[in-house]
């Protein structure tokens, strides 16, 4: 059976002035996660090694959408994340994700690595979430993580207003007229801030490469 393990790490963690606090943040929106998508984890997300963390699927259905939540929920701390399809060797504990191993996170893990790497070598260029399945080269792979590299070059080109409001619309839907309203600001002023962010590019891109993740499924 395929499963899909998620390695998350805080980055430059060791440089954060409240560290304690934000690995108890980190603490609590993983067991948000693990709450809101249990029907969907093998292996609860779970803290491993202080600024690691780590959770296992069963399914690619929403794992870019736990993923979001994941980074939305932690901003302005900056994390990376690795994805690794593939088997899990060892038995699975539901409670923790701590036991688990095999090809799965062994791929997660070469992610985590490649774009600790690619950060060095490309600095904000890199991207801060990458896939593979463990083994095999797929060509779709390289698409998605085509697609996440530029989806964080969008991201990076965000402003604070622009970011808080793409992530309302994204989130609440509906529109533009409601997204003013809960953010305390005119129509006119969502438009040109979706607008400038490019977030029909940005939305569209997203459901796509979750789209690609989800047939990708089929494929492993």
């Amino acid at each position: 059976m395929i499963y899909y393990a998620i390695i998350g790490d805080i980055k430059a963690s060791k440089e954060l002035s409240n560290r304690k606090e934000t690995q108890d943040a980190l603490n609590c929106v993983l067991k948000e996660v693990n709450t809101a998508y249990e029907t969907e984890i093998a292996a609860n997300f779970l803290i491993t090694l202080g600024d690691e963390f780590q959770g296992l699927l069963k399914t690619a259905g929403h794992l870019l959408e736990i993923v979001k939540y994941i980074q939305r929920r932690m901003y302005p701390v900056k994390l990376r994340f690795g994805i690794g399809a593939g088997e899990i060797a060892t038995k699975i504990d539901r409670a923790a994700a701590i036991g688990a191993d095999g090809p799965a996170f062994y791929a997660a893990r070469e992610m985590i690595t490649e774009i600790r790497e690619r950060e060095n070598r490309y600095k904000k260029q890199a991207a801060d979430i990458q896939m593979d399945c463990y083994g095999r080269a797929v060509f779709a792979v390289r698409a998605i993580n085509t697609m996440l590299s530029l989806l964080k070059v969008i991201e990076d080109s965000w402003t604070e207003k622009q970011r808080y409001t793409i992530w309302d619309m994204m989130i609440h839907q509906g529109s533009q007229e409601m997204c003013a309203a809960r953010m305390g600001t005119s129509q006119s002023t969502v438009a040109r801030r979706l607008q400038d962010g490019k977030y029909v590019v940005y939305e569209h891109a997203l459901d796509t490469v979750a789209e690609a993740m989800r047939k990708l499924e089929e494929s492993v």
